[in-house]
C-alpha cells in the first residue's frame, strides 16, 4: 500500500505542478492529495512538499478547517462554468448535459459551503 500511495502522490504532485501553469486546471486539490499520500508513504516527502509556502498554506487550511480560500472558490466556479460551456459546445445530448450540470452543481455546492 505504501508503494501505491507513493505513486499516487507523485502523480498528483505532477498534476499539481501542471495545474499551476495551465489555466483552469486546479493545482491545490492535487497538492492536498499528494501531501496526504506522502504523509502515509514518505513523511520526508510530505515535509519537503510542505516546505513550499504556496503549497503549505492551502493544504494547512484544508487540514485544519476544511477551508477553501475565496479566490480559489471563484476560480473553481469559473473553471466549472467554462468546462460545462465547452462540454455543451460539443453537441452532447440533453441527458449528458443534465448529468454534467447536476454533477457540477453538487461540486460547486461543496466548494461554496466550505469555510474561507
Amino acid at each position: 500500500m505504501r508503494l501505491f500511495a507513493l505513486l499516487l502522490g507523485l502523480i498528483c504532485l505532477g498534476l499539481g505542478v501542471i495545474g499551476a501553469f495551465v489555466p483552469l486546471m486546479p493545482s491545490t486539490v492535487f497538492f492536498i492529495v499528494a501531501v496526504g499520500c506522502f504523509a502515509y508513504a514518505s513523511p520526508r516527502l510530505e515535509k519537503w512538499l510542505m516546505s513550499f509556502p504556496f503549497i503549505a498554506a492551502p493544504v494547512q487550511a484544508w487540514r485544519e478547517r476544511g477551508a477553501i480560500a475565496l479566490p480559489a472558490k471563484i476560480l473553481a466556479s469559473i473553471g466549472m462554468a467554462a468546462g460545462f460551456g465547452a462540454f455543451a459546445l460539443t453537441g452532447a445530448n440533453a441527458w449528458a448535459l443534465a448529468a454534467a450540470a447536476v454533477f457540477l452543481a453538487l461540486c460547486a455546492a461543496f466548494v461554496w459551503t466550505r469555510p474561507s
